[in-house]
């Protein structure tokens, strides 16, 4: 062995012992909760013993994925208020947004992650801090949007443990049935022994529903009608496999965003029995309920679609006609909710209000507000 081969190999130790100092360097280890404040509660029906749909429309910040210990005290903290209203019993469905657990991507990354103003910057920061990690997972990257699906699937371990930790955690301490949000995973699936977990192969963007014992729920939903800007990295699930599950408020669908446009997906539902549903959901952009609709996105315009709505209603207006509003009644479901993810998620943007439905199968919305809220719907 030559002295200077000695030499590189000294140097390259040295540099990557440099690297990896500035990788751990300026990671958050403590962190305080952003808060959680609720600026608007409603209460839709009386209560008469048979349960709620409680929908819990979060505002999230990136420093609220810092670490498990801050998703878990964010969220729960509005489950404690809605303990405190007599919102809470054994009966209760949570319903959180759709992505609620997808920035969990970011989660036990450098301090810079949660202060730039750019999920692309924020995004690149994770890159950096784990190069090879990146490199292995990018070169064998099944779809067009290499970078992204690179990034999720290094961190899909990860996100998978503390989505269900903390989403357990709290269905166990509250007693409740939680819809929880969504997660984008590699290939996820329940094991044998009954934990989630991700495995390395495509992207799926998928919802765990969590029972009073803090058990996740068998079958996984998963997204069956991504929209085109998901199509670059994740993919579909099928229709026919929307699952049903038995709660002790009755036969819960669960639809993920987009596939509530769908009549197959309502079709799904009814041939098992479905009786209410839950809808985890996100608008993306700011003021984009404003703005006029620019029609189906992902896949083909179902028969049943006035076409001349395209362009001239409003895009909170197609919601409430072309979602829950415009087909669950149609399929035997009696009553459902519909929530959407809020906050200042970097530059990403969001809209929405909670849709929710009665018994006289008409879709209606609160009000739309940059904050926190709970709509709460007596079944």
């Amino acid at each position: 062995m030559t002295f200077r081969f000695i030499r590189i190999v000294f140097i390259i130790v040295f540099l990557l012992g440099i690297f990896q100092l500035w990788a751990q360097f300026g990671k958050i280890t403590e962190i305080k909760s952003s808060g959680s404040k609720i600026i608007d509660y409603q209460e839709v029906g009386l209560y008469s013993g048979k349960g709620n749909l409680l929908a819990i429309q979060p505002y999230l910040y990136p420093s609220d994925y810092a670490n498990e210990a801050t998703f878990y005290t964010k969220l729960s903290g509005y489950l404690i208020q809605a303990k405190s209203k007599g919102l809470l019993n054994k009966k209760t469905i949570v319903v959180f947004p759709e992505y609620t657990g997808t920035w969990l991507v970011a989660c036990d990354e450098k301090a810079s992650v949660y202060t730039t103003p750019s999920v692309a910057k924020a995004m690149e920061m994770v890159i950096l801090t784990h190069p090879f990690t990146f490199f292995r997972n990018f070169i064998v990257a099944p779809v067009a949007d290499k970078a992204k699906y690179a990034v999720f699937r290094m961190k899909g371990a990860e996100m998978a443990s503390i989505y269900e930790r903390v989403f357990s955690k709290m269905a166990k301490e509250f007693k409740i049935t939680i819809v929880a949000g969504s997660i984008v995973l590699p290939e996820p699936s329940i094991s044998k022994d009954g934990h989630l977990q991700a495995g390395k192969g495509n992207l799926y963007n998928i919802t765990g529903v969590f029972g009073p014992t803090g058990k996740i729920m068998k079958p996984l939903v998963v997204k069956a009608f991504p929209i085109n800007e998901e199509k670059h990295f994740t993919s579909s699930g099928k229709v026919e496999d929307s699952p049903v599950f038995q709660t002790s408020a009755g036969r819960l669908g669960v639809l993920i965003c987009a596939d509530s446009w769908y009549p197959a997906a309502y079709k799904a539902l009814q041939n098992k029995h479905a009786e209410i549903i839950a809808i985890p959901s996100f608008s993306a952009s700011e003021n984009s309920w404003a703005t006029k609709w620019k029609g189906y996105n992902g896949a083909a315009t179902p028969t049943d679609v006035d076409k001349t709505d395209i362009g001239k209603i409003t895009e909170a207006d197609a919601w409430l006609k072309y979602s829950m509003g415009g087909h669950a009644a149609k399929s035997g479901i009696t009553k459902g909710i519909n929530v959407f993810l809020r906050g200042q998620l970097w530059d990403l943007g969001s809209d929405g209000s909670t849709i929710y439905m009665e018994q006289d199968s008409v879709a209606k919305k609160s009000k739309i507000i940059e904050g926190a809220s709970l709509i709460n719907l007596w079944l």
